[in-house]
């Protein structure tokens, strides 16, 4: 197999400097192309989230050398260019930064598996037709930075957040009528794994005509919800269940029915607790909210935009191709 590029000292140089956005949660906001939220918390041993730094840098077209890349020990940052067909879950080993080059590297026809894995950046792909999920991050995966991707036709899940992963940041992906979105615990049975952990941040996201869980959550706490525009939801924008800790910040909400589920449960699972502020709602519903949760301030700093400037910042913003 061959690798056409390899280390890129510039690239590699300015990951290191954007590598560790903080130190704890009076640490100012992030600098641009840098982890935030709770990708960027120090926790489990690490620092925050800085991919593959350190590592080389390969340049990867082919399905072998993808799956050989994400499959190496060590940390890497793996360049992805064009469309890449793949199968399934593949799993990712930690210490990786996955990043499209351009505006058009497409993974396709599966996705992306972590299993005990952490510190990975994945990074201004495309995820078009996955079997399964696009991206799942389980069994105890921590420090994953899901950031500027477009998901487009997945069978299952979006993004999956399971198992007890942790300190997860998924920010500025394009949510392309999608079905289900993003699940955070995946089963009402799951306490003994998930109470404690399922810390995540989902910041600026574009919810575009996708359907439900934006996200669906059971157990987490927090979960923050902020500055994201949910457009069109058919069936939910946000639910909260199984005492699940969800706040819900300045947000914009057009044309959705659901915005928020909480005290009463959703399907078959128990209530949750959610909080909502500075949000705004435009020929929408009622966000049904209750109860406490704790602050993300007491993790992590961060800059809320006024939710009536969300509209344009996200559409104009988020996706793959706009970094």
């Amino acid at each position: 197999m061959t690798w056409r590029a390899v280390l890129t000292a510039g690239f590699a140089a300015m990951l290191v400097a954007a590598g560790v956005p903080g130190t704890g949660p009076a640490a100012a906001a992030a600098p641009a192309g840098a982890p935030d939220g709770f990708a960027a918390v120090p926790a489990l041993g690490l620092a925050g989230t800085t991919g593959g730094v350190g590592g080389p840098t390969v340049t990867v077209d082919t399905t072998d050398e993808l799956l050989t890349a994400i499959d190496t020990v060590g940390p890497m940052i793996i360049q992805v260019t064009g469309t890449i067909a793949i199968t399934s879950k593949q799993g990712v080993r930690p210490n990786k930064t996955i990043l499209g080059l351009g505006s058009s590297a497409v993974i396709s026809g599966g996705g992306f598996d972590f299993y005990r894995s952490s510190n990975v950046i994945v990074r201004n792909l495309t995820f078009a037709d996955a079997e399964d999920d696009a991206v799942n991050v389980g069994q105890q995966s921590h420090h994953i930075w899901i950031d500027h991707n477009t998901f487009v036709r997945p069978v299952d899940g979006s993004v999956d957040i399971v198992r007890g992963a942790d300190y997860v940041t998924v920010s500025w992906n394009h949510f392309a009528a999608t079905d289900k979105s993003m699940l955070i615990g995946h089963s009402d049975g799951a306490a003994s794994t998930d109470v404690g952990h399922l810390r995540v941040s989902i910041h600026h996201n574009f919810f575009d005509h996708s359907r439900q869980r934006h996200p669906r959550v059971r157990f987490g706490e927090p979960v923050h919800v902020y500055n994201n525009y949910f457009l069109g939801n058919e069936l939910y924008a946000v639910a909260s269940t199984m005492n699940g800790g969800v706040l819900v910040e300045g947000n914009y909400f057009s044309g959705v029915a659901h915005p928020c589920h909480s005290t009463g449960g959703y399907a078959d699972s128990g209530p949750g607790r959610l909080v909502q502020r500075d949000n705004v709602f435009v020929g929408s519903g009622p966000c049904e909210a209750g109860g406490t949760v704790a602050e993300p301030r007491g993790y992590y700093a961060y800059p809320l935009d006024a939710a009536a400037t969300v509209p344009g910042l996200v559409a104009s913003g988020s996706g793959a191709g706009r970094l």
